[in-house]
């Protein structure tokens, strides 16, 4: 797996994050059984992906960079689908978390 590939697959493994997140409210403490499953199912995705990105991308980096993009995601989620809080401290702080990740990406050499 190339460097630009493991990256593209930690993306993905980011979206899985954030898709099982969202997906627990969704599940009702997994008394419903289709919310259930698709979370069962991001969960494993996303910890599958992460994991195939790590063959390639070094440890602390990947790891910071999958929690950020499930961090951000969902919490961006939360505002547009739950109404959570949109204070501009708030906001902020979700592009410190967005910094970091470019950051961590742009400071991250070719492979481990």
């Amino acid at each position: 797996m190339t460097p630009g590939t493991a990256w593209l697959v930690l993306f993905f493994a980011g979206l899985c994050e954030i898709g099982w997140a969202v997906g627990l409210k969704y599940t009702e403490g997994f008394s419903r059984l289709g919310p259930s499953a698709a979370t069962v199912v991001a969960m494993v995705a996303s910890v599958v992906l992460l994991g195939w990105s790590l063959k390639v991308l070094p440890l602390g980096t990947a790891y910071a960079v999958w929690t950020g993009i499930g961090a951000v995601g969902t919490a961006i989620l939360g505002i547009f689908l739950f109404g959570e809080s949109r204070e501009a401290a708030r906001l902020a702080s979700i592009a410190l978390i967005v910094a970091g990740i470019v950051g961590l990406k742009l400071l991250t050499p070719d492979s481990h």
